[in-house]
């Protein structure tokens, strides 16, 4: 299995008991979904190394208590401290509507109410505060924010997001 074809669930934040429990931090808005998984990836230096689950339940809000088969002691839970945990992306529900996973809208067309075709999405940003799509268009690259006041309509059959930019944000990139 390798990362691009999965997505990132968390990240191994501590110990949780001297039995090699670990609590990981999840990355979702449902973290109820992932209560009864099975098994997991965990990324061990440059691969993703299957690890299979004994026991896994919520731990307060968003933290995921797991009883990994390999890790039965403090030793073993100590070496995946801070390793990050993946499932593949075909375990992801699928979404409607205008909601959209980041991976799935790479290559789509920003299609803007009044400049009309502004560029291919070729990664989302989301380092920042704000969410950005990250666009080209005749080799200039242009950076919309993602928020439900820009984005107007996701069609996924014809792989176009219409968005409404705010005024001058397309004219400062494209110059048009």
């Amino acid at each position: 299995m390798h990362k691009e074809d999965c997505f990132y669930l968390g990240k191994v934040v501590s110990k949780y008991s001297f039995k090699g429990e670990v609590l990981v931090k999840l990355d979702t808005d449902e973290p109820e979904i992932y209560e009864n998984m099975e098994s997991v990836f965990v990324s061990l230096g440059n691969n993703l190394v299957p690890f299979f689950i004994d026991r896994c339940r919520l731990h307060k809000s968003n933290l995921l208590r797991i009883d990994f088969e390999e890790v039965k002691d403090e030793a073993s839970a100590d070496k995946i401290i801070g390793c990050e945990l993946f499932l593949p992306l075909s375990l992801l529900p699928p979404l409607s509507g205008d909601k959209f996973y980041f991976h799935e809208v790479i290559g789509f067309t920003l299609m803007d109410e009044v400049h009309g075709d502004i560029g291919v999405i070729t990664s989302i940003n989301d380092s920042a505060s704000q969410e950005l799509f990250e666009a080209v268009k005749d080799g200039k690259e242009l950076l919309i924010p993602i928020s439900d006041e820009i984005i107007t309509k996701v069609d996924r059959k014809n792989k176009t997001i219409h968005v409404k930019t705010p005024e001058g944000l397309v004219d400062l990139y494209l110059g048009q």
